[in-house]
């Protein structure tokens, strides 16, 4: 690495750190309001890997975001619509089927939309790459970041070293942010003791498995499973030893016979891709350092049951930029109450959501697997209970109190 140059921002400006889905959101945000907005990427370019199994799904309430920021109807044109899901039992079939249709009076959008989340980023990256107050640095890691007064002191690395001295930074750098680690913000929680394998197929399990909708949450006393389609794929989430060899469980044998048990093939499935990950619940100890504020994984990490993760966090990028810009028109409390606010919604909401999801998909005791099936059969049966239950579960009932 080269000399690092000194470089102090225009007042005005803002850095973002991260260009994933949540750090796009808040520099299109800040573009949109015709801030001067610095983003900085450690990698060289965008990923485009279409069998890529990070976050797919759209919730209502994002978007209606993303429709705000002009962006929602190319994210359609890329998308699979998914206006229903269900929860099932691997041995009894369906337990609940739920249409967001009932969520029309609502919300805009009542249905969920799967769409890669590279997709959004290419969109917004096409939205901003040629707006002359977007400065947009691929290939340029933030190694560490330092609280000097009232500034934010940036070390870049990559081909274009340098320190940025700036006021406002929203660091949306990931579930390793090395901007959280470099400040000494601590990032408590747990870790599941298994792992997630995700493995993505173009087999049509809409076919093979009659009735599905394109979400399906598939309980069992053995092996739970998730299955969720995108517009290119299928993707089966598995639950794994957690200290079991990877190779061993990546192995295309095994992945076969795990794909052969949920609908069986009188040939191999055509298997695209395969991921296998560790799964945390963490939530970091303040989200807002002076001008610096967390957003995304940086800020809080959580299990993917319920497709909270990618959208909680881009309800961060849009509530840390009107933290700022609050601020900026001095409401001296503006960053304060957005570190209230995100990290209570990541905590009392998105936490307890996605672990209760987790906790109810692999129960083993049989009276408490009946009652709980019982009981969701009962609720999805009845349209005033069903639709308070969609308003959690598709986060508009956490739209409320999103803005500073």
């Amino acid at each position: 690495m080269g000399t690092a140059h000194p470089q102090t921002l225009p007042a005005e400006s803002v850095v973002v750190v991260g260009f994933g889905p949540v750090g796009a959101v808040a520099a299109l945000a800040l573009a949109r309001r015709g801030i001067p907005v610095t983003v900085l990427e450690a990698n060289p370019a965008v990923r485009t890997d279409a069998a890529d199994s990070r976050a797919s799904t759209f919730h209502p309430p994002t978007l209606e975001m993303l429709a705000e920021l002009g962006v929602f109807p190319q994210l359609f044109e890329t998308g699979l619509v998914a206006p229903t899901y269900q929860l099932r039992d691997r041995t009894k079939g369906l337990i609940a089927h739920f249409d967001l249709a009932l969520l029309e009076k609502d919300t805009r959008f009542p249905f969920r939309l799967q769409s890669e989340q590279q997709n959004l980023v290419q969109i917004v990256r096409r939205e901003i790459e040629h707006l002359p107050q977007v400065d947009l640095r691929f290939g340029a890691p933030v190694l560490a970041a330092a609280q000097d007064g009232s500034d934010i002191v940036l070390t870049v690395g990559g081909d274009r070293p340098s320190t940025l001295r700036v006021r406002h930074v929203i660091a949306a750098d990931g579930a390793s942010s090395p901007v959280r680690q470099s400040l000494g913000i601590d990032f408590p929680g747990l870790t599941y003791q298994e792992r997630f394998l995700v493995a993505s197929t173009t087999e049509p399990f809409e076919e093979l498995l009659p009735g599905i909708a394109s979400v399906n949450y598939i309980s069992d006393a053995r092996e739970w499973l998730v299955l969720l389609r995108t517009p290119r794929h299928w993707r089966a989430l598995f639950p794994v030893d957690g200290e079991a060899d990877e190779a061993e469980l990546t192995d295309p044998v095994a992945v076969q016979r795990r794909l052969q048990g949920v609908a069986p093939l009188d040939r191999d499935y055509t298997i695209s891709h395969v991921t296998l990950y560790r799964v945390h619940q963490r939530v970091a100890g303040t989200f807002v350092r002076g001008g610096l504020l967390l957003a995304g994984d940086a800020a809080h990490i959580n299990n993917p049951l319920g497709g909270m993760g990618m959208n909680s966090g881009i309800h961060d990028a849009l509530a840390a930029v009107e933290a700022i810009l609050s601020e900026r028109a001095g409401d001296t409390g503006a960053i304060g109450r957005y570190d209230e606010l995100r990290r209570t919604k990541a905590i009392e909401f998105v936490q307890k959501a996605t672990h209760r999801n987790w906790e109810q998909l692999q129960e083993r005791d049989p009276d408490v697997r009946e009652r709980r099936n019982e009981t969701m059969t009962a609720l999805a049966a009845d349209p005033a209970k069903a639709r308070e239950y969609l308003l959690v579960s598709s986060m508009l009932a956490d739209r409320i109190g999103t803005a500073v």
